[in-house]
């Protein structure tokens, strides 16, 4: 009985040594392989690697901050350009506009006067002809006048006031009738001053006797000219 509790405890001794022995050889190996590793070139890698990310980083910013740039350039750019065309826009209409309202396309309004001529019961006193019109207006144009018509038909360069047989007279190939009322917008002491002044047409009549009236008014109104403009030989 004795000598198998010896040979037991003898085991068990053999067995906790070859642990431990084994235990200390693990020991040993592992502070060896801690001992060979060269700490620095772990440092050096990771610092290689952040190098490398942040390299990465950095160009990517950089191309997002060109593409940025290059997206803000083409935005002002685009600003630019519609504020030009918009400009640009805005002038060819008023141009349009003048150009219109010189041609006589367009209603106008302004400060100006009204010649009224009515044909009297005076069998002495010779009736209104289209040569008295046409003399008015020409004096109202070389006055200033900026429009003109004659019973509401406006006058342009190309307007023609002309006595039919004698019997009636046509503007811009519409028969009018007496009286016949002339307006034009302008400086009204100007076109006043050329119409009664000495030599003056109006003048001229008054003192032949024919009814002749001259009225200064803020407002005359002079309608557009409502007929197509034709031009046959400008090339």
């Amino acid at each position: 009985m004795k000598t198998k509790l010896k040979k037991g405890k003898i085991t068990m001794i053999i067995t906790i040594g070859i642990a431990c022995f084994a235990l200390t050889l693990v020991m040993s190996m592992q502070f060896k392989i801690v001992n060979e590793t060269d700490i620095t070139s772990i440092e050096n890698m990771r610092e290689a690697e952040l190098r490398s990310e942040l390299a990465n980083w950095k160009s990517k910013y950089e191309e997002t901050n060109e593409k940025y740039e290059e997206i803000t350039s083409k935005i002002e750019e685009y600003k630019k350009t519609r504020q030009s065309n918009e400009e640009t826009g805005k002038l060819v209409e008023e141009e349009l506009e003048q150009i219109d309202m010189t041609m006589g396309k367009t209603d106008v309004q302004g400060e100006g006067i009204e010649v009224t001529l009515k044909e009297t019961s005076n069998e002495e006193t010779s009736d209104i002809n289209s040569d008295d019109l046409l003399l008015i207006v020409n004096a109202l144009k070389s006055a200033g006048a900026e429009a003109i018509s004659i019973n509401n038909e406006r006058i342009i360069n190309m307007s023609d006031i002309v006595d039919i047989t004698g019997a009636y007279i046509k503007v811009n190939g519409q028969r009018i009738l007496p009286p016949y009322i002339i307006k034009a917008i302008g400086n009204q002491s100007y076109l006043e001053s050329i119409l009664v002044g000495n030599g003056g047409h109006v003048d001229k009549m008054k003192k032949l006797e024919q009814d002749v009236s001259i009225n200064k008014s803020n407002k005359i109104k002079i309608p557009k000219y409502n007929k197509n403009i034709k031009i046959k030989y400008i090339q």
